[in-house]
């Protein structure tokens, strides 16, 4: 043991010597010594001589050692002389076990007096970095003397307390332990690296030494038995890592445990929060320590509100210089603190999330580098683990994003469990669903003793071993019974990555997902199997769905019968084209359309439903075009825009419905026509003026006055025009839904980005459309029509909330609004559609159901759905581009029915549904009891999943500005499904209210989640869909209450009256005239005569009289 004054002497000669040694201001020492008194000597030397020391963990690989000693360039070298040999060095060496400084003088260096200031440097730190070398962190003086000041009052450290020195030399929080502590006086416990191993030893050392303080990473405080006795440990603070509440629940009763964030950017310690053991969730990180501040942006680096992730950015006295040697990394992590008046204060970028609630803590969401993409949705690891650690028997809970598969990312979760628990993943999997979104389930669950750790002590990620097949959430192994399973079993290990799957288990809990459905009915029907993908969700467990596909075989295979135009011809006749009966004379006149003849004719066939509608409506309008999409883009340059139109036309040359048009004239039916070559025509648009040049773009551009040529491919066009104020190109990109559809769109933007990217080798071959058209056409118009006859025949009354029933509007006078769904409601919709085994669209389809009843009068509605359009495709149809969308009716009976009983009967409706999804809309209105030219419906709801690439820096120098995409429907509602929440875009024709019509919605959905959770067999109808504050509106109505007498009666008023004005005419009848007076009298007289005849209160007297004076006078 030292004291105070030994040590401090000891550190004197040392900084006395290293000052001989030439040791300057802000000049670097590297202290590589085992934990020992030495370890704090050299420390305390090196800043007594106004140095900056360099920490290096002697158990470090050498080649590590060697490249921070490089890389920090230290002038002299403190070490032992069992560590010389390892380390190599030609620097100035001191040995810090023989102290042969022992003869220089003992008193305080005169540091002020050499010029050292807080400014100047106090250490280097280095960290793990992306690249894989570390990076040297540069902390001053200042920082450190206002942590050591914060943690003392936070952590009641006093003259009487025993701190442990735990952390490694080489971390951040080692340099916190050793200040705190001798800053105040306290005592400093070092022990061997064997005596501080988590478990029993770490326990022994805290018994045994009377520890009052320590600092311990959760990974380590969580090995500590649950019934370990520690009455000295007054203060226990977790760092480093999340900290699980079963920790605080364990250790926070009865003492100080605090919660403490911060980066060694931000000199160790950023934040702190003391735990409370009531508390069931995960701590936050608490509030900002002494002149510190915390904010907390978006990406466009705006505080962002209350309750809101956001990235979380660290200014104040704590902020590090920056990285040694790294000017660039440093400036992209150090940024100007542009809230701070003070000129030159800096905010650290941490790369965590967080955000602020409501008392002023902050919680902790997790890295941005944990924040994964997974099939399209974004994830965040750390919601999954903090819902893993809830789960029965988990210790602590790790979610990692693996792609043992090239191209199949999973997730897998590592746990510890509790004392005595065998952890089921399938049980895990299941207490899971009933919080998470089905992408959001881990497919593997790993349990291990230990989390493997990084030298300082954080858990190492790269460490986590591979799942085994026990890892994964199966139901119990039996072994396949016959050939189909087999192959099966065969099947789902190779998509899924698994070793061995049962015929009880269950696709979707094993990892699959709807894509790779899609890939298992492509691979089946190689093998000669038939299977849908209505299917693969009803029948998810392989011995079912090998029964399934039983049932599916003998129905005859439809092949496509390929195109029979070469390459090489020029000339077409009929019998060349297998989709389509055409006369030769009809063929010349297609041909008479195209640029180039016979010889750039690649292939002719019919239209697809959808674009037979589209094509009507277009016919119908003289002026625009509905179904026009119009997309304007800016870019910061002409090479920018060149590339992307470059990248356009190539995407173009690869798919053949961006080289089609369509015909119809002299036809006997229209047909689509594509093109071999079809070049995108740029057009140059000259402004007026330099003045609102994007103005005018939309105006020349506005798809309410611009028709296209149908024949002419490709049905894409192109304007630019420079804008001379912002110094930008922009585009106008006009694009048809007589080729595509929404998903076409992204398709093509993923395109693009690839061949931006110069990654043309990961471009899939394109798939024609044709093949699509050829399925579709294949299927016979009986079997749509029995299925909508039977499903709406006795409709005979149009569905018309608002009284609308114009289907032929152009787009016009239509209005639209965007609205975000609230998260806690987003959540309570996917948890009950999970719980009920459905899509959370069929919530939806029932509450706009419910919102048409309510609108349109009517307990049983029919309204449009869009479909998809591609799940009884041909194969590849996730990969096609080309209009697949179809729109067609749903009918939602509300009478007499309960809430969970329209809500199963939607969800079969919706199924059924798709087995017709490209049957004609005309069609099904034929089949319906509604009259022509009545529309069958006049509202729709478009439920479609939509994903974000806003991150994408293929983007960069471009920007979207405006889109536009009309309907010709009076009322529509489409919902964006994106992954967690949901997007309302609410359309209406002029005078109705698009913001109103998407808060029916909104209450009806929100009504119906809570009628599913507490009452599910309440009637349907009971629900209503008036927001509060228009349901409090219509009350406001009646609100006519006035003052008048409230016992008066009728004939006292009138006699109030004769008697202010007796003389004043009451009665003109013809020629004769009575006085209020008079007319009283008269009525009096008649009154006693009355009541002489015993009429008494509440008898009812007769009167039968001319219209005369006596008819006044009897009433």
């Amino acid at each position: 043991s030292l004291s105070y004054g030994e040590l401090n002497r000891c550190a004197n000669q040392l900084a006395h010597h290293l000052i001989a040694l030439g040791v300057q201001l802000d000049d670097r020492v590297a202290i590589c010594v085992e934990r020992s008194p030495a370890m704090v000597v050299g420390l305390l030397g090196t800043l007594k001589a106004g140095g900056a020391y360099v920490p290096l963990d002697p158990a470090y690989p050498t080649e590590r050692l060697a490249y921070m000693l490089a890389d920090a360039a230290p002038v002299v070298l403190l070490t032992q002389t069992s560590l010389v040999e390892k380390l190599g060095s030609g620097l100035p060496t001191v040995l810090l076990d023989t102290q042969t400084f022992d003869t220089c003088a003992d008193n305080n260096p005169g540091t002020h007096a050499r010029g050292l200031t807080p400014h100047h440097l106090a250490y280097v730190i280095y960290t793990s970095g992306s690249t894989g070398q570390p990076k040297g962190v540069m902390v001053e003086h200042r920082g450190l003397r206002n942590l050591i000041n914060a943690q003392i009052e936070a952590f009641h450290i006093t003259a009487d307390s025993r701190l442990l020195q735990f952390a490694s030399f080489s971390f951040d929080a080692c340099i916190s332990e050793i200040a705190t502590t001798l800053c105040q006086g306290a005592c400093l416990v070092l022990a061997s690296r064997e005596a501080l191993l988590p478990g029993k030893a770490l326990l022994k050392t805290l018994q045994t030494q009377a520890i009052t303080h320590v600092t311990l990473p959760p990974v380590a405080a969580s090995a500590l038995t649950p019934d370990a006795d520690l009455p000295d440990l007054t203060t226990l603070v977790l760092a480093g890592e999340t900290c699980p509440p079963a920790l605080v629940k364990r250790w926070a009763a009865g003492r100080r445990m605090i919660n403490a964030y911060g980066p060694t950017e931000s000199t160790v310690c950023a934040t702190l929060y003391l735990c409370d053991v009531r508390n069931e969730n995960a701590p936050p990180i608490g509030q900002p320590i002494a002149n510190t501040r915390i904010y907390i942006l978006d990406a466009q680096g705006q505080p962002v509100p209350l309750g809101v992730a956001g990235e979380i950015y660290i200014g104040g006295a704590g902020v590090a210089r920056g990285y040694l040697n790294r000017p660039a990394l440093t400036a992209e992590r150090f940024i100007p603190d542009l809230f701070s008046t003070t000129p030159d204060d800096r905010l650290y970028k941490t790369g965590d999330l967080g955000c602020w609630l409501p008392d002023g803590n902050i919680e902790y969401l997790g890295r941005n580098d944990f924040q994964v993409k997974l099939r399209g949705f974004r994830i965040e690891l750390g919601e999954i683990e903090a819902r893993l650690a809830q789960c029965s028997g988990v210790r602590e809970a790790v979610v990692i994003a693996r792609e043992d598969i090239a191209g199949e990312k999973r997730l897998v979760a590592y746990l510890r469990p509790q004392s005595g628990v065998e952890l089921v993943p399938a049980e895990l999997r299941q207490q899971l669903a009933q919080h998470l979104a089905d992408y959001m389930l881990p497919s593997a669950f790993v349990t291990l003793e230990t989390f493997p750790l990084t030298p300082n002590g954080k858990l190492d990620r790269k460490a986590l071993p591979d799942p085994e097949q026990s890892a994964v959430a199966t139901r119990g192994y039996e072994a396949p019974e016959g050939e189909l399973e087999t192959l099966l079993v065969q099947i789902w290990q190779e998509l899924l990555g698994l070793e061995r799957v049962g015929r009880h288990d269950h696709f979707f809990e094993l990892g699959g997902h709807s894509l790779m459905a899609v890939s298992l009915i492509e691979r089946l029907r190689g093998a000669g199997w038939l299977l849908d993908v209505r299917s693969v969700f009803s029948t998810p467990v392989l011995a079912e769905m090998a029964q399934m596909i039983q049932t599916h075989q003998g129905k005859p295979v439809f092949v496509v019968p390929p195109s029979r135009i070469t390459e090489d011809c020029t000339i077409l006749t009929p019998d060349l084209l297998p989709l389509v009966k055409l006369s030769q004379t009809e063929l010349d006149t297609i041909i008479d359309t195209v640029p180039g003849g016979a010889a750039n004719v690649q292939d002719i066939y019919p239209l697809a439903p959808l674009q037979e509608g589209i094509l009507f409506h277009h016919r119908l309008q003289e002026h625009g075009d509905t179904y026009l999409l119009n997309s304007l883009v800016a870019f910061d340059n002409r090479t920018r825009l060149d590339a992307f139109l470059g990248a356009l036309q190539q995407v173009i040359d690869r798919h053949d419905i961006l080289r089609t048009a369509i015909c119809w004239q002299g036809l006997t039916q229209p047909v689509q026509v594509v093109w071999r070559q079809a070049s995108l025509s740029v057009n140059t648009f000259v402004p007026v003026s330099a003045n609102n040049v994007l103005a005018q773009l939309q105006a020349h551009t506005n798809p309410r006055q611009r028709r296209y040529d149908l024949s002419q491919a490709p049905l894409l066009t192109a304007d630019i025009a420079y804008d001379p104020t912002s110094h930008e190109w922009l585009l106008a990109l006009g694009f048809h839904h007589l080729i595509g559809d929404h998903m076409t769109l992204e398709l093509i933007i993923a395109e693009i980005r690839l061949l931006l990217q110069g990654r043309t080798g990961e471009l899939t071959n394109s798939l024609p459309y044709r093949n699509f058209i050829a399925q579709t056409l294949s299927v016979p118009v009986s079997v749509h029509e029995d299925y909508f006859r039977t499903q709406l025949a006795d409709i005979d009354e149009p569905t018309a909330p608002f009284g609308l029933l114009n289907v032929q509007g152009d787009g016009e006078d239509v209005s639209e609004i965007h609205i975000p769904l609230d998260t806690t409601l987003a959540r309570a919709i996917r948890n009950q559609a999970r719980r009920l085994g459905i899509s959370p669209s069929v919530m939806f389809h029932v509450a706009w159901a419910l919102v048409l009843a309510q609108t349109s009068g009517r307990d049983d509605v029919v309204f449009g759905t869009v479909l998809l359009g591609r799940l009884q495709g041909s194969a590849g149809a996730d990969r096609v581009m080309g209009l697949f969308i179809n729109t067609l009716p749903l009918r939602v009976s509300l009478a007499g029915r309960s809430v969970l009983e329209v809500v199963q009967s939607t969800y079969r409706d919706l199924t059924a549904l798709l087995e017709h999804e490209q049957a004609p809309l005309a069609l099904a209105q034929r089949c319906s009891g509604v009259t022509p030219p009545m529309p069958l419906f006049s509202a729709l709801l478009n439920y479609r999943h939509t994903q974000s690439d806003a991150d994408d820096t293929t983007w960069d120098g471009m920007r979207l500005l405006a889109t536009e995409e009309r309907t010709n429907y009076p009322l529509t509602l489409s919902v964006d499904d994106l992954g967690e929440g949901f997007n309302l875009v609410a359309q209406a024709i002029s005078g109705i209210d698009p913001t109103r019509v998407a808060n029916y919605l909104v209450t009806a959905i929100s009504g119906l989640i809570e009628a599913l959770a507490t009452e599910p067999q309440q009637s349907i109808l009971s629900l209503s869909v008036l927001p509060t504050a228009e349901h409090q509106q219509l009350m406001n109505f009646n609100a006519t209450q006035a003052d008048f007498p409230q016992e008066a009666l009728i004939h006292e008023l009138f006699e109030q009256q004769a008697a202010r004005t007796p003389d004043a005419i009451a009665v003109v009848f013809e020629e004769q005239s009575v006085s209020y007076d008079e007319l009283n009298r008269r009525a009096n007289r008649l009154a006693h005569h009355l009541l002489t005849l015993g009429v008494q209160p509440d008898d009812r007297v007769a009167i039968c009289a001319e219209r005369s004076l006596e008819m006044v006078v009897g009433l």
